[in-house]
C-alpha cells in the first residue's frame, strides 16, 4: 500500500504492508483538502487507473447508494471523505452486493465491469 501524507505543504509517500480490512488493491492517501480533482468529503471515480490529470468521470458526496452506467474496465476509486467514512463498490444496483471496505483517504484501482452501484457511509 502506499501512503500519500501532506507534510509542510509537500507531499510525502512511503509503501507499506496492505492491511486486511481494505478492498483489494487500495492504497492510502490523507483525506483532507482537495486532491487530484477530488474535493474533500467526495468519493470520487477516474476513468483509468490513473488520476487523469486530477479530472475526474463521477464524484459522489451524499451518503448511501448511488448507481452507476456505463462504467467498464479499470478505473481508480479514490475516497476523499472526512471522519473515517467508508465507500465501496457493489455488484448490484442500489447498493446491493457490496464488496470490501475503502477507508477514508485510500485509493484503489478495480475493474469496473461488474460494478453496478457505489455506497458511501458513515
Amino acid at each position: 500500500m502506499h501512503i500519500i501524507r501532506r507534510t509542510a505543504g509537500t507531499l510525502t509517500v512511503a509503501a507499506v504492508a496492505a492491511a486486511g480490512a481494505l478492498l483489494p488493491g487500495a492504497t492510502a492517501a490523507h483525506a483532507a483538502a482537495a486532491y487530484q480533482g477530488c474535493p474533500s468529503g467526495y468519493v470520487c471515480i477516474y476513468p483509468n487507473a490513473g488520476w487523469n490529470n486530477g479530472q475526474p468521470s463521477l464524484k459522489f458526496y451524499t451518503y448511501g447508494a448511488h448507481n452507476l452506467s456505463g462504467q467498464f474496465g479499470v478505473k481508480r476509486f479514490f475516497n476523499n471523505q472526512t471522519g473515517g467514512a467508508i465507500a465501496r463498490n457493489c455488484t448490484g444496483y442500489n447498493g446491493t452486493g457490496c464488496q470490501g471496505i475503502q477507508p477514508a483517504g485510500t485509493y484503489g484501482d478495480y475493474n469496473y465491469t461488474p460494478y453496478n452501484s457505489v455506497v458511501l457511509a458513515p
